[in-house]
């Protein structure tokens, strides 16, 4: 059996961790987590799309604004990019910096 002090002293250390968390990056844990699977929603998105291949595509998400970075083959490319993004709960904004192939 755990001792309660032993339960305090590691809850008391969950939550220094997860403050500390915030205070390093800014954002809380929860919008750390919400961030990452917003990231991995769109990214599986992208991957999974028949139409386009935007498997080079670079997804970061930060306070529920998404930017796209890359470079993709053609403008259509670059507009399905950004409304597969926008078919992801959470997204709040997107950042479509992905470059369009010279070839």
């Amino acid at each position: 059996m755990v001792s309660k002090t032993k339960t305090w002293a590691v809850a008391a250390m969950l939550v220094l961790a997860l403050t500390g968390c915030q205070a390093m990056t800014g954002k809380t844990a929860g919008t750390n987590v919400d961030d990452a699977a917003i990231t991995a929603s769109v990214k599986s998105k992208l991957v999974a799309d028949k139409i386009a291949n935007l498997t080079r595509v670079d997804v970061d998400t930060n306070n529920g604004v998404v930017s796209l970075n890359g470079v993709v083959d053609s403008a259509q490319q670059k507009g399905r990019a950004e409304e597969l993004t926008r078919r992801v709960d959470g997204v709040r904004g997107i950042n479509n910096n992905l470059q369009i192939s010279s070839r």
